[in-house]
């Protein structure tokens, strides 16, 4: 007899392991691109911030056209298409001799970015029970949460023994080994509704998503903040390796992925967000009191533990809002505000970082925060 509340199935364990080695690869350039940005290419500390955004951006502007074409057509061809070319740009980097060409490989590169996450999500998501469904997604999650913890640990050990030229490669390879097992998943037949493959703009966006993902839009800015310029705020504080820093923020997160769903399940999910919002409010400023090896590591748990609760929380109320055949359009929703956050807050951390340093920058976040739990009574 099979258990229709099964949730590690074949399927489900093979995209998690896909989506883990697409992000080591993607978490590979997120301390060491800043650092190759201003080392090689000479960029100024808004330079890096305009940089790292276009990334966002242009996976914030390709998200709602992919939600409506997973609901329209499917979702098997736009998952692999996606990882091949996402694997295939990293190889670009090599040859972005400049800040203008970094730009264009950052844009291509976050296109490609936004169709893969929100396609796979979305597969996961077909994967797992409705019954378990918060604790699915936090557990899928966790293939991002391992690979924050590891990606940059790898990334910046080779980088103090070979070159950038290697971080570059071996972000390849292992994109190309997701892409791999990626191929021998199983797809779950999906044949869209017929009011579903009519094109419309208000198709584009999931109108009962929205309320959630604008609080998820300005809970992300801090998070865009501390996961591009935690490297070099390190660096300005004494700290050389922030490898430590992503390996403590990362374990912040999976901890909390691991107990946050299964609350979710049992009782909701609107004391459990407002634990983690209360968590990173305390953790920010952390960093700015603490300017010091041992602040800024306990800073990182703190705020991984808020992370960890908020992200995978707001993922499964927005698909719990609506139908499966509009659960990409409702992911794609959810992921346009995530980037859109993300993209901010790089651009907001590097001119506020201008004029109060990247340790006032952080210190705001936590107004930000308190912002957005405001936004969450009222929405």
């Amino acid at each position: 007899m099979i258990n229709k509340d099964k949730l590690w199935t074949r399927n489900f364990t093979l995209i998690g392991i896909s989506n883990l080695l697409m992000a080591i690869a993607f978490y590979f350039l997120l301390p060491t691109l800043p650092l190759y940005l201003k080392e090689t290419l000479g960029a100024t500390s808004s330079q890096v911030g305009m940089v790292l955004a276009f990334y966002t951006i242009a996976a914030l502007l390709i998200r709602p056209f992919v939600g409506y074409a997973i609901d329209a057509i499917g979702r098997k061809f736009i998952y692999l298409i996606s990882f091949i070319i996402f694997s295939s740009l990293f190889i670009g980097y090599i040859f972005a001799i400049s800040i203008g060409l970094m730009i264009v490989i950052r844009f291509l590169h976050g296109l490609t970015w936004g169709s893969l996450s929100t396609s796979g999500s979305t597969i996961a998501v077909d994967f797992i029970p409705t019954s378990r469904r918060g604790e699915g997604i936090s557990l899928f999650g966790l293939s991002m949460t391992i690979a924050m913890a590891i990606g940059p640990l790898i990334a910046l050990t080779i980088l103090g023994k070979m070159d950038y030229l290697w971080v570059f490669i071996i972000a390849t390879g292992i994109s190309l080994v997701g892409l791999i097992l990626a191929l021998n998943i199983r797809f779950p037949e999906y044949k869209p509704g017929h009011d579903n493959r009519a094109f419309s703009l208000k198709k584009l966006i999931e109108k009962n998503s929205i309320a959630l993902s604008l609080n998820v839009l300005i809970i992300t800015t801090t998070y865009g903040g501390i996961l591009s310029f935690s490297s070099i705020y390190g660096k300005e504080i004494g700290v050389e390796n922030s490898g430590m820093f992503f390996l403590l923020l990362a374990a912040g997160i999976g901890v909390s992925r691991f107990f946050s769903g299964t609350i979710f399940d049992r009782v909701g999910p609107y004391r459990i967000v407002i634990i983690g919002m209360i968590l990173l409010i305390l953790g920010f400023p952390i960093l700015y009191f603490g300017p010091n090896f041992l602040g800024f590591h306990i800073a990182a748990i703190i705020i991984g533990l808020g992370f960890g609760i908020i992200m995978p929380t707001f993922q499964a109320m927005v698909n719990n809002l609506v139908t499966p055949d509009r659960r990409g359009a409702a992911n794609s929703t959810y992921f346009t505000s995530f980037d859109l956050g993300i993209g901010l807050g790089m651009v907001l951390t590097g001119f506020i970082s201008e004029h109060l340093g990247l340790g006032g920058a952080f210190f705001l976040f936590a107004g930000i925060i308190g912002s957005a739990s405001l936004a969450l009574r009222l929405s």
